[in-house]
């Protein structure tokens, strides 16, 4: 009970002021790297520096993730057999500064303005997008129970080389799992995977 307890009091309160707190430490250091990224997306093919993909967080609600632009301006939105977002190292869809960003998971960075408006934590099942709402199961959507992150336990797992039904269960583990060592586990991981540019591709 006295853990139940904790782990409540985590999600509902502490998690959050974590959450604001680390990202208007971040904030000067996003800055720093958004200007060149910036610079670099305008001089590649002159089209807008950032992207803003309509996501469902917690509860579905609507929102506007927000993302380094990494594909060719109006590319078609490309999806696999069972649903998930398409993801490949040679998708003709991908800019040469969208390549780099995405190999080294910089294009996620400006999420962290998402974290501050409080429709994104750190940790979290990853934001689901558009399209596949009517396929939820009452079990996909205990993944709603709580905030999507910029890195979640599926990411830290098998990141965009598992299949929807792996994310779906990962995303649920985490929603019925969540506590702050968890969430430690799930950024060291991160970190891990980011380094060793581990499962970029589906």
């Amino acid at each position: 009970m006295i853990r139940k307890g904790m782990s409540v009091m985590y999600e509902k309160w502490i998690k959050r002021y974590l959450d604001t707190a680390i990202a208007l430490l971040a904030l000067p250091f996003v800055t720093l790297i958004m200007i060149p990224v910036g610079i670099a997306i305008k001089i590649e093919d002159g089209g807008d520096i950032f992207y803003l993909s309509k996501r469902y967080g917690i509860h579905m609600k609507k929102f506007k993730m927000i993302k380094f632009r990494t594909m060719k301006m109006n590319a078609p939105d490309i999806r696999n057999q069972d649903g998930s977002t398409y993801n490949s190292a040679d998708d003709s869809r991908l800019t040469k500064v969208g390549s780099f960003l995405r190999k080294n998971s910089i294009d996620e960075i400006p999420q962290l303005i998402n974290v501050l408006f409080g429709d994104m934590s750190l940790v979290g099942p990853r934001p689901s997008p558009m399209g596949n709402e009517t396929t939820y199961t009452d079990f996909v959507k205990q993944k709603f129970d709580v905030r999507p992150g910029i890195t979640g336990y599926n990411q830290a797992l098998l990141r965009n080389s598992a299949t929807l039904e792996e994310r779906y269960k990962n995303d649920v583990f985490y929603a019925q799992n969540i506590s702050f060592m968890f969430d430690v586990k799930i950024l060291c991981m991160t970190v891990k995977a980011v380094i060793k540019h581990s499962n970029i591709y589906h």
